[in-house]
């Protein structure tokens, strides 16, 4: 993948980056940034393992449902200052793709808070729109139903099959072209395999 034209791509669509070698350096440019304020996250695998909850409630308020589940957790943190998310790919011309079941971590992204950061591996990044939809459906997807018990099929074969199980948890696919109007956003990119 070609990072640096990833970058240039992002910064022309209205996204800041940050481009940090490993996730414990992006960890503490986050919690630099980010004091004394409330802080949301949305399901992440890359924010669980840099320790972002733990790390930012030394100086925040922080609400993710992965720690304190609930829909309380879950409200609070669609209307927190800050909202952190990582992303199931994004494409080299600077999108940002995201698939949820619940809402709550697209919501997250698009409304609500006045910054949003989206953290993401190296992994994450695709040479296009089509490869990028192909990672999120049959990697990231696959995956992450794969922590729920169900009968999707995807569970058997890892592979999407855009299912009508009632056991779906891949309901909505959200494609960020740019910030959302009056928010601003982040893309913290690390060079390491992060996340699903």
């Amino acid at each position: 993948m070609d990072i640096e034209k990833a970058i240039h791509n992002f910064k022309l669509r209205g996204f800041s980056v940050q481009h940090f070698a490993a996730g414990e350096e992006a960890a503490a440019y986050l919690c630099g940034q980010i004091r004394n304020t409330t802080v949301g996250i949305g399901g992440s695998k890359t924010a669980d393992q840099l320790g972002l909850y733990e790390k930012l409630s030394e100086q925040n308020t922080v609400f993710w449902h992965w720690r304190v589940p609930g829909p309380e957790t879950l409200k609070k943190a669609n209307a927190a200052a800050v909202y952190i998310t990582g992303a199931n790919a994004m494409t080299e011309d600077g999108e940002i793709l995201n698939i949820d079941g619940r809402g709550n971590r697209l919501a997250g992204q698009v409304f609500g808070s006045k910054k949003l950061y989206v953290v993401a591996g190296i992994n994450k990044l695709c040479p296009d729109f089509s490869s990028a939809l192909e990672r999120a459906r049959n990697v990231a997807a696959v995956e992450n139903c794969k922590r729920f018990a169900g009968k999707q099929p995807c569970q058997v074969d890892g592979k999407c099959h855009d299912c009508r199980s009632a056991d779906r948890i891949c309901r909505a696919l959200l494609v960020l072209w740019a910030p959302m109007m009056d928010m601003e956003a982040e893309v913290i990119l690390i060079d390491e395999e992060l996340g699903m």
